[in-house]
């Protein structure tokens, strides 16, 4: 009974740190759904655009922290030139044009890592090996991956400076009021502009973060972008406009995820985890379309 019991402890704590992954992901999603209101289609291209960018520079003889700090960088460009050339001149424009638009500038992205960087799956390391801490393993008897336990730890980190810039700063007082009525917020001198800048600026650091974490463990290649499909469970689950429903809609995929792979899979031949986040995000949207943490919309028709 014991052994069973430490078991399941062991699948779900896994599971919950295999969630702050997505979790990072899920977060530069939220980031530009506060500002703007659109789902940001080119984050998954975002994350494999700057974490491949980084492997780049490495490649060319960069110590891993001049690299870090280049694509770091590198990134805020990208969100710089978005915000120019992409979202200033589609301002007024509806929300539809506006994610039409970042469903191109995906394409944009993968189309010049590609062509930079090219199409092999590159392998990253980190210095953190994906392998089970020796003292938890021996004295908690649960074989915890390193690189999961980083990522759950970078996660919180994101996640508490995050929420203080929201909530405590003249910056983040400015993006609540452009997330609520950008009309109004421009109004009163609040910079629009600016703030778009920021925000798409973090969005691509949160991209470097997230693909770092990613690459570590799955390799640099081309189907990190469809890290973007399984954040939007996430995103449904935790709410597109809060941040710490996109750290605890993670935590629920994953923990969801690996729980009734190990339990259930069996009795379905296994594949169980690459489906039950979408079944879990449909009952989410039959009955708390907002999410746990996100906002009722009531729009007048």
């Amino acid at each position: 009974m014991t052994e069973s019991i430490l078991f399941f402890f062991e699948v779900l704590v896994g599971g919950l740190l295999s969630g702050t992954m997505y979790s990072l992901v899920a977060l530069g999603f939220v980031l530009i759904y506060k500002a703007s209101a659109t789902f940001n289609f080119a984050q998954g291209a975002m994350v494999f655009f700057a974490v491949l960018s980084f492997v780049g520079f490495m490649e060319y003889g960069m110590p891993f922290a001049v690299a870090f700090v280049a694509t770091v960088f590198l990134m805020i460009l990208v969100g710089m030139l978005t915000e120019r050339l992409v979202l200033r001149p589609l301002m007024n424009q509806s929300e539809d044009t506006v994610l039409m638009a970042t469903i191109g500038l995906g394409f944009v992205l993968e189309g010049l890592a590609q062509a930079k960087w090219g199409v092999e799956v590159r392998k990253l390391s980190l210095g953190i090996g994906d392998f089970p801490i020796p003292w938890i393993a021996d004295n908690l008897k649960l074989f915890i991956s390193a690189l999961d336990l980083t990522a759950g730890l970078v996660a919180l980190v994101m996640i508490v400076l995050l929420t203080l810039l929201f909530k405590f700063t003249k910056i983040g007082l400015g993006l609540r009021a452009v997330a609520d009525d950008a009309g109004a917020a421009s109004s009163i001198g609040i910079p629009l502009k600016h703030i778009m800048l920021l925000v798409w600026s973090a969005a691509g650091v949160v991209a470097l973060v997230a693909g770092m974490m990613w690459g570590a463990r799955a390799g640099v290649q081309f189907a990190l972008i469809e890290l973007a499909l399984k954040a939007l469970p996430v995103l449904i689950i935790g709410g597109f406009s809060s941040i710490p429903g996109a750290i605890v809609g993670g935590l629920l995929v994953g923990a969801v995820e690996k729980v009734l792979e190990v339990y259930i899979g069996p009795y379905f031949k296994g594949g169980i985890e690459a489906w039950a986040p979408y079944m879990l995000s449909i009952l989410f949207l039959l009955y708390r379309p907002e999410g746990l943490f996100g906002e009722k919309i009531i729009r007048r028709v």
